[in-house]
């Protein structure tokens, strides 16, 4: 079996808005900024290969983390074609019962011109499958889209009404891949540790 583990970047000005980024490059805040220099992974992951998304709000993660990384094309976010930079509220507001109708239908939710979580699953299932053969432990800083599409896949979970466990998603998650790349929920809800500087 082969372990991964996937955490989301830190918070953008964004994020504060609830507006959906999607492919936006946005940046951390400063405020993230000065969180993230502040901590640091678990110990139990030092030695583990990082995977990161080429977006800029992952990478910033990562070197504030002072994580060597490798760049993911597959782990880039979720595309939300015409909705992004708008917030669901102003969406649901706008489109009514047809903006409802397409979030009840789960992984197959599909923004217009943007990707389903189904889709997302499908882009990632290649990458899952890379890891388990590899057999290399690694870490994936990534998005909420593709972490949410990938704890689909392990739990089974259709993405219809709540997820099954509580997720922290600024946390830690660890799940196992199967040979054939299919994941298995290990533990959820890591936090980050607090870097000591010594006085």
């Amino acid at each position: 079996m082969t372990y991964v583990a996937f955490m989301r970047h830190g918070p953008t000005a964004w994020n504060g808005a609830k507006r959906l980024q999607g492919r936006a490059d946005i940046e951390l805040t400063p405020r993230t900024r000065e969180f993230l220099q502040a901590r640091r992974i678990p110990h139990e992951f030092d030695n583990w290969r990082v995977l990161c998304s080429p977006l800029r709000r992952c990478r910033e993660t990562a070197e504030l983390l002072r994580l060597q990384f490798d760049l993911e094309p597959r782990l880039v976010e979720m595309h939300w074609g015409k909705f992004e930079g708008r917030t669901i509220d102003d969406i649901r507001n706008e489109m009514g019962d047809a903006f409802v109708e397409n979030e009840q239908r789960g992984l197959d939710f599909t923004p217009p011109d943007g990707e389903s979580p189904r889709m997302v699953q499908e882009r990632v299932r290649p990458l899952l499958a890379e890891l388990a053969a590899d057999g290399r432990s690694t870490l994936c800083v990534t998005h909420r889209g593709v972490f949410r599409a990938v704890y689909a896949l392990a739990r089974g979970w259709d993405m219809k009404g709540d997820p099954p466990d509580k997720l922290d998603l600024y946390s830690m998650h660890v799940l196992e891949l199967a040979k054939d790349g299919h994941p298995r929920i290990v533990d959820l809800n890591l936090a980050l540790k607090r870097r000591w500087r010594k006085s």
